[in-house]
């Protein structure tokens, strides 16, 4: 790449951008059309799949159809959310589509077909954030009209610069779409293990003995520190995340600023309940991190009654299992599953079975392990989407330039 510093800009409708490039709003160099509503049609053989914003926006699952389908994609349209705009601002977030009559349209969903430029580049350029259009018309709209997307000015390089633009971002996508990938297949090996592992149904090499079954009231302890109270000191306060999201660190208060004076310290092993969010996986070991933070009165906290009978790693897991999750359920009570309440002592008479403590030690290894990989292929993913997003920042607004043979 050669440094913007030796290159000639001008001013646009886009901002600063190099001499030689243009600057062309949507509608000349793109067409547009609208998806159709597809309420009546029923699933069936799922030959398409529906495009609607909530696939746009947080790439969630979609339908599939097979009836008579109104508006079929082909290969290189880029499809833009037209409605649900939050605060006023379109997203400009697209989807590329990479296959011909595989999805359709859905209503408020549009699909733009370039001409004379390339497609994919125009991709990358709608999605930047420099891109999203901003209105206000005194109403509190929600949905982007043609017209607006259409005016949306768009900066353009010479066509073989744009090709070249494109080729880079997609290479940086496509890097990204693989560590992606071997994420979900490490999610999926973990999920395998936890389940053959937390229940017997596979034995670590060396371990053959029997698993036996003990109540909780039989291995866990609950235990209350409390501690003096300072309305000068600063409390650091955590919560437990659901669906076994672990713990996080919620606020800082000085003593002076909490109304209710019950709290308690967590230390590193402890093993937390919140009795209002369990219903939902709100459970979690204290790590290192959270040693001596204060916990609220609605959690409850546990330790084991003997460690050489428990290791408290293998129950953080274990308490990951649907097994877990439905012995806190049939431990609860109330009419609505936001409001039931959990009954500790109801759970305490429920049981578990335990391996000798130097298998449940392995598999919590075994299980750290795959844990710790993920962390870091998911590290290295958000490394790679940072470094897109600054490829996109200095090559879509001609800031920096690729040497064109």
């Amino acid at each position: 790449m050669e440094q913007s510093k030796n290159i000639t800009h001008k001013h646009s409708a886009a901002g600063f951008i190099p001499k030689e490039w243009e600057v062309n709003n949507l509608e000349k160099i793109a067409e547009f059309r609208n998806g159709k509503a597809h309420e009546n049609i029923v699933d069936s053989e799922g030959k398409y799949i529906i495009i609607n914003s909530k696939f746009i926006s947080t790439e969630g699952e979609v339908a599939k159809y097979s009836k008579e389908i109104l508006c079929p994609l082909s290969k290189g349209e880029i499809v833009m959310v037209m409605s649900d705009v939050p605060n006023g601002k379109a997203i400009a977030k697209c989807f590329y589509v990479k296959e011909d009559n595989l999805y359709t349209l859905n209503q408020r969903i549009c699909a733009i077909t370039a001409k004379k430029v390339d497609p994919i580049f125009l991709y990358y350029a709608l999605n930047r954030n420099k891109y999203y259009l901003t209105f206000d018309d005194g109403v509190n709209q929600t949905n982007l009209r043609k017209e607006e997307v259409l005016e949306c000015p768009i900066p353009l390089p010479p066509l073989p610069e744009q090709k070249a633009i494109a080729q880079v971002l997609s290479t940086a996508d496509a890097a990204i779409h693989t560590i992606e990938k071997l994420i979900a297949q490490k999610e999926l090996r973990k999920k395998w293990l936890m389940q053959q592992l937390l229940t017997g149904k596979q034995r670590l090499k060396g371990f053959d003995g029997e698993w036996k079954e003990h109540s909780y009231e039989k291995i866990l302890k609950v235990v209350k520190r409390n501690f003096d109270w300072d309305e000068n000191e600063l409390y650091k306060l955590i919560s437990v995340r659901r669906r076994s999201g672990g713990i996080f660190y919620r606020e800082a208060l000085y003593g002076h600023q909490i109304l209710v004076k019950t709290l308690r310290t967590a230390i590193e092993g402890d093993f937390l309940f919140s009795k209002m969010q369990i219903l939902h996986g709100a459970s979690a070991l204290v790590t290192k991190e959270f040693d001596g933070a204060k916990i609220s009165g609605s959690y409850i906290a546990v330790v084991p009654k003997d460690k050489k009978q428990l290791n408290m790693e293998f129950f953080q897991w274990y308490s990951q299992t649907p097994y877990f999750y439905h012995q806190t359920y049939i431990s609860s009570y109330g009419v609505h599953i936001e409001k039931m309440t959990f009954d500790f002592d109801t759970f305490l008479q429920l049981e578990m079975k335990l391996p000798s403590i130097e298998e449940q030690t392995a598999i919590a290894q075994v299980l750290q392990a795959a844990d710790k990989e993920i962390s870091l292929l998911k590290a290295k993913a958000a490394k790679l989407r940072e470094q897109k997003k600054g490829l996109m920042q200095v090559l879509l607004t001609g800031k920096k330039r690729l040497k064109i043979n």
